[in-house]
């Protein structure tokens, strides 16, 4: 697979899954130009970076028109909520993990859309979770908002499919990223619990996560459409 003379956007790309989607692109011969609240440490020549966040819509339309001509969109920006309950869910818990996880998403898809669809050709991967289609993954603002991002995706793709744009998402079970830092604290028991708990015994690697991204962006998959690819170590099989 090669992405010469392709151009990425990514959001979250400042680390975990977005960073590692950044450096796998890069090496693909790929521009890409990553999106977080937090600057990024790839040094390359074909990358740029811009610092700001999802929720804020005339950052993502200035950011996204100075682009131009969006080849890839990957939106990977998402946020967890410790696992609350609805009960221990407040409304500004709830809106936060919304507002960044599905209404960031839909800002800057709609800011990227118009362009591919004058082109009749556009590719949007959606970082969705296994959170997404079974409980237990998150709490109840993080699993109602990976169902929402596996729903909007699914209808993406019918809207927009005979325009030349495909979309697919995927849904992580347990990747080792900083967004999961809280599990590896102190003794790690948590970790191990996870691990212990998925069949395949081990936590999978934003790198992983990265070359199902590639799989997706790239002609081999030109007929997959509404697809949400699971990478979850069997987890949902049990």
């Amino acid at each position: 697979m090669t992405f010469e003379n392709k151009k990425i956007l990514i959001t979250g790309a400042a680390s975990g899954i977005g960073q590692a989607q950044a450096k796998a692109f890069l090496q693909k011969g790929a521009v890409v130009i990553g999106i977080d609240v937090n600057p990024s440490t790839i040094s390359h020549e074909n990358y740029s970076h811009k610092v700001g966040s999802v929720t804020d819509q005339s950052f993502i339309q200035a950011t996204v028109t100075e682009i131009s001509d969006v080849d890839i969109l990957c939106n990977t920006a998402g946020v967890l909520d410790g696992f609350a309950p609805t009960l221990e869910t407040d409304e500004a818990l709830w809106d936060r993990i919304f507002n960044i996880n599905v209404k960031g998403m839909y800002h800057i898809t709609n800011a990227v859309l118009p362009q591919m669809i004058a082109r009749k050709k556009g590719i949007i991967i959606n970082m969705a979770s296994i959170a997404g289609m079974i409980a237990g993954g998150g709490g109840a603002a993080y699993t109602a908002s990976k169902h929402a991002v596996i729903g909007y995706t699914k209808q993406l793709s019918y809207d927009y499919c005979k325009e030349g744009i495909r979309v697919n998402g995927i849904a992580p079970g347990a990747i080792d990223t900083p967004m999961n830092a809280a599990d590896f604290e102190g003794d790690g028991e948590m970790a191990k619990s996870v691990a212990a708990e998925t069949p395949a015994g081990r936590w999978a690697k934003a790198e992983e996560v990265a070359n199902v991204t590639l799989f997706l962006a790239s002609e081999e998959s030109d007929y997959m459409h509404a697809t949400i690819i699971p990478i979850d170590g069997g987890w949902m099989n049990k």
